[in-house]
């Protein structure tokens, strides 16, 4: 995982008042709580009496409480509590466990994976995706590492043979392009596909673009497909581990406001797009090695791959910083 990067973890949703709930993210075994003031907090899920889940047990005044033995500790992963000495006793201050930043902000949960700071960078969602947008949200398990999944995402010349059934219709297998433009901390990519008449592909160079791209990717982790500028699907990948992914996928829409109505687009558009997804997974899932990297031995890549390329570079550059 790229360290010191904010990371959409789940939806704000999925974590309750005064529940805790016990997840495994960027291959740590964390457990989250919410506060009666709404406030959160967020450790290792791993009691440093004997190794217990903390996060299977009760909220008790802002604390978590571990089932085990009744410690209770705070959102910083310090003990406050050890019943058994009773509450005269300050508790040593062994009694620690680790402690992640984490903020609520776009109906998403977000972890700080990396050093404490003083000032923590701009959360990397997608700006102009508000709250005029009507949204629709399906989860989804993926058997292999999150940068495999953006990297689908960013495959251009993949439609007309995965999804020849719904948005590949047109045998548009020729890819002019694409042009990327971006940097170290997201990108847009533009997508040219045509029909195959024998001419030969254009090179990004020779392909003016303008504002907005139709693809965007947020690093470390978030993608848009700008359909139009009412029409979106946001995707958050969410690292489990080095060999499984939550995909937090969002259609989101705004020409129709009315509240009914508006929900209830977004949620046919949902069903359509895990359709997409779908058809996306069931060949991704067949890919070896499961993890991304910038040189894979055995893999041949040509000009439409470019914004795979391009973030495979940023990927290495970031894991170097």
């Amino acid at each position: 995982m790229l360290e010191n990067h904010w990371y959409a973890v789940m939806e704000s949703k999925e974590i309750k008042k005064n529940k805790a709930i016990v997840v495994k993210r960027l291959g740590k075994r964390l457990a989250f709580w919410r506060k009666s003031d709404d406030t959160l907090g967020c450790i290792q899920d791993l009691c440093a009496h004997r190794g217990a889940s903390i996060g299977r047990g009760e909220v008790v005044d802002g604390h978590i409480r571990c089932p085990f033995h009744g410690l209770e500790y705070d959102e910083t992963g310090k003990c406050v509590l050890i019943p058994a000495n009773g509450k005269a006793i300050p508790v040593p201050q062994n009694f620690r466990v680790n402690a992640y930043h984490v903020v609520e902000k776009h109906g998403f949960i977000w972890l700080w994976f990396g050093e404490k700071r003083e000032k923590y960078p701009e959360l990397p969602f997608i700006e102009d995706v508000d709250e005029s947008f009507r949204c629709s949200t399906f989860v989804d398990h993926w058997k292999v590492h999150y940068s495999l999944c953006i990297e689908n995402q960013l495959d251009v010349s993949h439609l007309p043979f995965v999804h020849r059934t719904t948005i590949g219709k047109g045998n548009k297998t020729l890819v002019d392009g694409p042009v990327v433009k971006g940097d170290d901390k997201g990108f847009g990519v533009w997508v040219f596909n045509k029909m195959d008449d024998g001419q030969q592909p254009k090179k990004a160079s020779e392909i003016p673009v303008t504002p907005p791209p139709m693809l965007t990717v947020n690093m470390p982790s978030i993608w848009q497909n700008r359909i139009t500028e009412d029409i979106r699907i946001v995707i958050a990948f969410v690292p489990v581990d080095e060999e499984h992914t939550l995909i937090y996928m969002r259609f989101c829409q705004r020409f129709l406001t009315l509240p009914g109505l508006g929900k209830l687009i977004a949620f046919l558009g949902k069903l359509f797009s895990i359709k997409i997804l779908r058809q996306d997974k069931a060949v991704v899932e067949t890919q070896l090695p499961k993890k991304s990297e910038l040189k894979m031995g055995g893999q041949n890549l040509f000009q439409a791959d470019y914004p795979i390329v391009f973030f495979r570079r940023i990927r290495e550059k970031l894991k170097q910083s």
